[in-house]
């Protein structure tokens, strides 16, 4: 992970740090209260509030530790400033066809804000890889789990300034 960059839109930083502010500056100060109130109501092996606040504590400082990690390692990539707008690479919006037809709409993002679901994909992943620098028309072979795929770049779109 720390031979790679780790590429992420201005969008996705934003999502990171939100997560981190609100479990910093509100779930961990509510829970350490709780615990608190926990601790100081006698016998701590039975006593449900305080047993469940310590685990959910250690998650969040999980997390906390997590997300201060990913921030302080990304690069913030705006895809509005691309300069060849007609080649994808990060932050593009693809409308690729396979070799029956069958339309799909990705975009390429960082890793922390990948969601295959909703059609934004790391820009490491497979599909990914073998499309960065095509231009529209390009056909790009990828190797995917259920096999080699022929993709055709229909569209390329970036965010406007």
């Amino acid at each position: 992970m720390a031979d790679k960059p780790n590429y992420i839109t201005p969008a996705g930083f934003k999502r990171l740090r939100e997560e981190y502010e609100a479990l910093f500056g509100t779930e961990r100060p509510k829970l350490v209260e709780t615990i608190s109130w926990a601790a100081g109501n006698g016998d701590r092996s039975e006593n449900g509030d305080y047993i469940y606040g310590r685990k959910r504590l250690r998650e969040i400082d999980r997390r906390l530790g997590w997300l201060s990690k990913r921030m302080a390692a990304a690069s913030v990539l705006d895809p509005a400033r691309q300069q060849d707008q007609g080649r994808v690479f990060f932050g593009a919006t693809v409308t690729l066809a396979d070799e029956e037809d069958v339309e799909r709409v990705v975009t390429l993002v960082g890793e922390d804000e990948a969601d295959a679901g909703a059609g934004r994909i790391s820009w490491n992943s497979p599909i990914a890889r073998a499309i960065r620098g095509a231009a529209v028309g390009d056909l790009r072979r990828v190797t995917l789990p259920a096999g080699e795929k022929e993709l055709e770049i229909v569209s390329i779109r970036y965010p406007a300034q």
